[in-house]
């Protein structure tokens, strides 16, 4: 009877909750053709419509959200422009309301079987909040200390604990290489943190099954967003940003992946409007969030020889440049070891990931955190991770498609790690 209780009163929580409402929200997919058109294109986010998709390259297809005071400008727009599109959500509202039903009920169940066995372990049948990884976590480096070291990376805007985990089987002695992975920031794009979770939860307690992962050394900051992941959970799904307060706007949040030094306020892809969803923030590295990515990144930087970040969606392993259409000078390393991460996920789990310039295959954005870790820290191998999307919008992959999703990135990683090994 407790645990009916625990469920009934989880289903009543999300019932009660009071959500940011999408409704007469629509998605279309739209295809552009030429790169003028794209940038006529990235000016409408400053009017409110929302890319799903980075922009991508000349005939790609993406998803847009149109909120409903713009549902006949924007359309008028894209025909005018000869700009192909199809209505894909019709509601964006219905949408969520069913992810939410799905994720809750799915967390629910997880929390009766926590409560018969309380024991740290994973569960990834749903989408942990905040609380749950640091409790998580903690527990883990509890219970495997010659293993895991658990520390603070630094605090959000809001005060949350931003958790950065550390994996070695020789106590960071200096004579492995050391792979750097961080997830999150975007808040909406749940999988990342669930990705860095299931690498963390595989290291830490499959470790005999997994040597040629420790031929290196861990560090990974599994939810760098922490107050906006929270508010997807709690109030608006689809938000963006980080939550700090910004000067003189009513708007809040920084897009953190716009908000790293390296040739920050650069080009295009950016805004400086508080209320655009790719807002640079004041000055570079304004945010706590980002803050402590930097700072972990600099402890450990003359022994980092990969960096990671996952974000979704898309299956994209992108690297350096990302401020203009411009090669890397280690471009031919940078796409070689991607290939071989696309091919080792492609041979086992069919999925295929395009590797690429992120620049040239997408679109500029300056002040990401992979040209941040290239240029101002030399990290060797630098790449953003879009994981699959699912559902019906992307953000939306149903909870029971976590372990699939979670376990193709993990052979990716295996990938990587024997690559690092193996030369570094």
């Amino acid at each position: 009877m407790r645990y009916s209780i625990l469920f009934f009163a989880a289903v009543f929580a999300f019932a009660a909750a009071e959500y940011q409402s999408y409704d007469g929200y629509q998605v279309v997919t739209i295809k552009v053709d030429d790169l003028k058109k794209l940038d006529l294109l990235f000016q409408w986010q400053e009017q409110g419509i929302d890319f799903w998709d980075d922009i991508n390259s000349v005939g790609r297809p993406m998803r847009v959200m149109i909120p409903p005071a713009l549902l006949e400008e924007f359309p008028a727009f894209l025909r005018n422009n000869e700009i192909s599109y199809e209505l894909t959500i019709p509601n964006v509202e219905t949408v969520l309301a069913e992810e939410r039903r799905v994720n809750i009920e799915s967390r629910a169940r997880a929390m009766l079987k926590r409560s018969i066995s309380p024991r740290a372990t994973a569960d990834f049948s749903y989408y942990w909040q905040p609380a749950e990884i640091n409790q998580y976590l903690s527990d883990l480096a509890a219970e495997y200390p010659n293993l895991v070291t658990l520390e603070s990376a630094g605090q959000s805007y809001e005060g949350r604990d931003i958790p950065v985990v550390r994996i070695s089987n020789t106590n960071f002695d200096g004579t492995k290489p050391k792979i750097f992975i961080d997830a999150g920031i975007h808040a909406r794009e749940w999988i990342a943190p669930m990705a860095a979770l299931n690498l963390i939860h595989e290291l830490v307690e499959h470790s005999a099954d997994h040597a040629d992962f420790l031929a290196c050394d861990w560090i990974v900051i599994p939810s760098v967003n922490p107050d906006g992941y929270q508010f997807t959970h709690d109030s608006n799904r689809m938000w963006r940003k980080t939550r700090s307060h910004n000067a003189g706007s009513t708007c809040r949040g920084v897009d953190g992946n716009r908000n790293y030094r390296y040739f920050w306020g650069f080009g295009t892809g950016i805004s400086t409007n508080p209320c655009s969803d790719v807002f640079l923030g004041r000055q570079p590295l304004s945010e706590p969030e980002t803050q402590a990515v930097a700072n972990e990144l600099a402890r450990d930087a003359a022994g980092i020889r990969l960096y990671l970040s996952f974000h979704s969606y898309g299956d994209w392993l992108l690297f350096p440049w990302g401020y203009d259409r411009v090669y890397h000078d280690n471009h031919d390393q940078l796409d070689l070891v991607g290939q071989q991460v696309a091919a080792a996920i492609n041979t086992a789990h069919g999925r295929t990931y395009t590797v690429g310039n992120s620049a040239i295959l997408l679109y500029p954005a300056a002040g990401a955190s992979d040209d941040y870790a290239a240029g101002e820290h030399n990290i060797p191998l630098s790449y953003t991770v879009e994981l699959t999307g699912g559902g019906s919008q992307g953000f939306d992959l149903p909870p029971a498609q976590i372990v699939q999703i979670t376990g193709e990135i993990f052979t990716g990683l295996r990938a990587y790690a024997q690559y690092v090994a193996a030369n570094f």
